[in-house]
């Protein structure tokens, strides 16, 4: 009887598992730090560990934009067809202070073009400086809610919400987690992110 080679039984577990796509900005790109420190590597970990028939793909890039993300999560879908799709951008069009609309149908697109093919999705929130003003700032964190409410998406509405408050938290450019605060952010987001994963 001819037994299959461990790398070959690799290659063919990994391909049966049930995919987690995160499609993120720097927050999810592990920005200045090992990619390992990353929340989402962490996820993975505890996917791996919690989770077994599942695994986690980062298509996060740093600096990424809606219309990027909206430009790539056909070819994404395509190439991991995930079962799950974590959606976490927003806050680069925030901080440039892009068109609220237009970052509403981007992200729209990519929630409807997931759904469509046949993904569950996690929207991640994001809240902003108030430089734009408050009918900006209200109504960048009012849109991530109005999305999952009109896609019935699971959401989580801020990603940051329990580092948010100490400076401590924060790399120098008071924008990216360090790695100390990495392990907060992959509990947090495991509280929508695990039951999804049935």
């Amino acid at each position: 009887m001819l037994m299959a080679s461990p790398s070959l039984m690799a290659q063919q577990a990994a391909a049966k598992a049930r995919t987690v796509l995160v499609m993120g900005d720097s927050l999810s790109a592990a920005y200045g730090l090992s990619a390992p420190q990353g929340w989402v590597a962490l996820t993975a970990q505890r996917v791996q560990q919690q989770k077994p028939g599942w695994r986690v793909v980062n298509a996060s890039i740093s600096g990424e934009t809606t219309a990027g993300g909206a430009s790539r999560v056909a070819a994404e879908l395509k190439r991991h067809a995930p079962d799950v799709i974590v959606i976490e951008l927003g806050a680069n069009d925030g901080l440039r202070g892009l068109p609220l609309a237009q970052s509403r149908a981007n992200l729209d697109k990519m929630i409807t073009t997931a759904q469509g093919a046949g993904a569950r999705v996690l929207l991640i929130g994001m809240q902003i400086p108030p430089n734009f003003g408050r009918d900006y700032t209200q109504g960048f964190q009012a849109m991530f809610k109005t999305l999952a409410q009109t896609h019935k998406t699971a959401f989580l509405p801020f990603l940051l919400e329990p580092i948010a408050s100490d400076r401590a938290n924060f790399q120098d450019d008071n924008l990216h987690p360090v790695a100390a605060a990495q392990p907060k952010l992959r509990d947090h987001v495991w509280t929508q992110l695990g039951p999804l994963l049935k």
